[in-house]
């Protein structure tokens, strides 16, 4: 979950970059453009890691599913994230409403990865002796 958290925080420092520079009319460095997609693929591939060892995991220990509100705030994050993932290969000129979506998506992934933490938290607990 940290690197999943540490992929949303280096996301942020780079949107924010692209959309200033963008804004600003400076030039974007290729590198900037490139390390913000690869870490949102990264980011992809961590959050569906996550869940499926959260799935093996809970059907493993308890054999089955629903046993907190982890489940519902986890699958809202997965949804969320490849929301924000699809909408980022529509960004172009003749589509401005991707743009919208993908940042809108972002900030509320916000409150979808605190709802997770917290959750986890709750979760975590229940291992613990």
């Amino acid at each position: 979950m940290g690197l999943s958290l540490l992929a949303y925080l280096i996301l942020a420092v780079t949107g924010i970059n692209l959309f200033s520079r963008r804004n600003n009319e400076h030039p974007q460095p290729n590198w900037l453009r490139t390390a913000h997609y690869t870490t949102g693929w990264v980011m992809v591939a961590l959050v569906l890691l996550l869940l499926a060892i959260g799935i093996v995991g809970t059907l493993g220990h308890f054999g089955s599913l629903g046993h907190s509100g982890h489940l519902i705030a986890g699958c809202s994050v997965v949804v969320l994230v490849l929301l924000s993932a699809a909408s980022s290969t529509q960004i172009s000129p003749s589509q401005p409403w991707a743009r919208a979506v993908h940042v809108g998506t972002n900030i509320v992934l916000l409150v979808g990865f605190t709802w997770v933490s917290l959750t986890g938290w709750q979760v975590v607990q229940k291992y613990l002796p």
